[in-house]
């Protein structure tokens, strides 16, 4: 069959399931099935031609989107800045929003002109940010928390991979499992640290997500944050960052867009000498940015 009347296919069953991007996720899933770029199918679709694909693999891709499996999970992989990187079942599944609060840290890390910074990473999850720092920043040295001993089975599948294409990451960046609101955790750290980047669980208990991707696969322990209004665990995050900063240092955290004003409050109440709320792409108050 050529590529159209495939991907028209695969669309119908998955816009019938639900799927809010059919023919995206449609084109995504064949694209894995046949080894091809994302490119070659829209080419492929363009020139009413066909692509060679696993047409097992593809149908099974598809039933296990239709019963709303993650995208990511299924093809194995998501984006996140230039980095490429590995999920499953077990680990949160990386957003476009981190990659704004990952760019927020960047910039300052750029505006202090610092070499050789030391960063953390807590509630490491896939690695994300702290893989995205170390290999954005040469020289910089990372430091990873996670709890789960099974998620960090991802962050260490991640670190082999990225290490690949970045040979020298491998020594400069360290995982740690661990609690990352203890005070044990880290604490030969204790107020050396440059900067903190995290995106810790933050979602209210009292607001389920809807989207069963969201819901019924991400992992509880990555999500919600351990209140009503899920600030429990951000409060504890911003605690153990003020230890971990030396004066001057900046911590930098993910956030619901319900909780700026109060992690700002809380922030200033613990010692920090400035606190502010930044946004993400889509002008939703994102993250907390504060200096010691």
């Amino acid at each position: 069959m050529i590529v159209s009347s495939v991907v028209r296919d695969a669309s119908a069953r998955l816009r019938e399931a639900g799927i809010e991007t059919p023919e995206h996720d449609a084109k995504l899933l064949l694209a894995e099935a046949a080894g091809a770029e994302l490119r070659d199918v829209d080419k492929a679709m363009l020139m009413g031609s066909a692509l060679e694909y696993d047409e097992t693999r593809f149908q099974g891709m598809v039933d296990r989107r239709a019963k709303r499996e993650p995208l990511q999970y299924i093809v194995g992989h998501a984006p996140f800045r230039y980095l490429d990187l590995q999920v499953g079942p077990g680990v949160f599944i990386p957003r476009p929003e981190t990659e704004t609060v990952v760019q927020a840290g960047l910039d300052w890390i750029t505006q202090h002109g610092l070499m050789h910074p030391r960063v953390v990473d807590l509630c490491a999850g896939s690695g994300a940010i702290g893989l995205a720092v170390v290999t954005e920043v040469p020289g910089s040295q990372v430091w990873a928390v996670e709890l789960s001993p099974r998620t960090a089975e991802w962050t260490r599948r991640n670190l082999t991979h990225t290490a690949k294409k970045y040979p020298s990451i491998a020594s400069n960046y360290q995982l740690e499992i661990g609690d990352a609101t203890s005070l044990v955790t880290l604490a030969q750290l204790d107020g050396t640290v440059d900067m903190v980047i995290t995106n810790p669980p933050y979602v209210p208990e009292t607001d389920v997500p809807e989207q069963p991707e969201v819901r019924d696969w991400d992992p509880e322990l990555a999500l919600y944050g351990g209140s009503a209004d899920g600030t429990l665990i951000p409060e504890r995050i911003i605690e153990r960052a003020y230890r971990l900063l030396k004066p001057g240092g900046a911590l930098v955290m993910e956030h619901d867009i319900s909780q700026g004003d109060r992690l700002v409050a809380y922030a200033r109440a613990i010692g920090f000498a400035n606190a502010s709320t930044g946004k993400d792409w889509t002008g939703r108050d994102r993250y907390l940015f504060s200096e010691k």
